[in-house]
């Protein structure tokens, strides 16, 4: 295997076959530039939902590859690595149902809870919140959802990014608690947030944005929601995976900014003045599972008529999944 070109490979796999290459922004370089579409994961679903071929070979974790299969159920879709998020790994069906439960005990009738799942968890937590009558949303459009959520009356449970719901409550001057937290009382609180993380995103601190300051005075700091809210109460900038990329885009060149997301993606954002918002490399370990020989094998398995790591969902949790994810579409 060690003598095979693997780009030259790929390329010539998929000039072959009926096939599309999707690339989470969030993957290795040597991934990353082979992609045929790149982007944020629910952007990259619609894409893929939207393209004409046969296949997708998702480059991505987990809930990624099923997103493509709830909006875009006919399509066959690989994962060269069917990695985990780990965020989305912190709630299940099980939580799921105790987060409802522990809502409930709090004095708050069923009926009146409006979940909300952020597009970073399973497919079968997606289903749960569909049938409940909920939403999905993404880092850009939670505030919009939340606030559609929100003019119904019902409290909201946010899962599974307790982060991202709250730094939305403290943007919309809301209250928000956090389950397991003392003194989260669920009728005094609009969003109720499972305690779930990203383990990325809880790399940068205070002491960084400090850091920063102190070295470069008048530098941007530009910060993803999934940070923790003492980040982003002092940030310059808080936005989506694609909202991050176009607030840079939009700085003068010789604008100094720090930023507060996955290296990956910072990395290739410009070569001057922008720096990593942390001492450590904030480098999303399942997110780099995905390797050139990983890319190569799955596109080969489809040649050889042997398709590996097909990803399938059953047609009930999709109905559901896809009804939340239209109302977010709706919206």
């Amino acid at each position: 295997m060690d003598d095979i070109d693997y780009r030259k490979e790929i390329e010539r796999l998929k000039s072959e076959l009926d096939v599309t290459v999707a690339v989470h922004y969030y993957q290795r370089d040597e991934v990353f530039e082979l992609a045929d579409i790149k982007g944020d994961s629910l952007e990259l679903a619609r894409k893929c939902q939207q393209d004409e071929k046969e296949w997708v070979v998702f480059c991505g974790v987990g809930f990624m590859g099923q997103s493509v299969k709830v909006i875009a159920p006919h399509k066959r879709v690989l994962m060269p690595k069917v990695a985990c998020c780990s965020m989305a790994r912190m709630i299940d069906s099980s939580y799921f149902d105790d987060s409802v439960d522990f809502m409930v005990r709090h004095g708050i009738d069923r009926e009146d809870i409006m979940p909300i799942t952020y597009i970073n968890s399973d497919v079968d937590i997606k289903a749960k919140v569909g049938r409940m009558g909920g939403m999905v949303c993404t880092s850009s459009n939670a505030p919009v959802i939340i606030e559609k959520a929100l003019s119904s009356g019902k409290k909201i449970l946010f899962v599974p990014d307790r982060c991202l719901g709250q730094n939305v409550a403290r943007q919309m001057g809301v209250k928000s608690c956090v389950i397991g937290e003392e003194g989260c009382e669920p009728k005094d609180a609009d969003i109720i947030c499972f305690d779930g993380f990203c383990s990325v995103h809880q790399l940068f601190t205070v002491s960084d944005v400090e850091f920063y300051r102190r070295r470069y005075p008048g530098i941007k700091i530009a910060v993803h929601p999934e940070c923790d809210p003492s980040i982003t109460e002092i940030a310059d900038f808080t936005g989506s995976t694609s909202q991050l990329i176009e607030y840079i885009k939009g700085l003068d060149e010789e604008q100094k900014v720090a930023v507060g997301t996955e290296y990956n993606m910072v990395h290739r954002l410009r070569p001057k003045n922008t720096y990593i918002l942390s001492s450590t490399k904030p480098e999303c370990p399942t997110m780099n599972e995905t390797t050139i020989e990983d890319l190569y094998r799955t596109l080969k398995s489809i040649e050889d008529g042997e398709p590996i790591n097909e990803i399938f969902v059953d047609e009930e949790t999709v109905h559901y999944a896809r009804e939340a994810l239209e109302r977010m579409l709706a919206i």
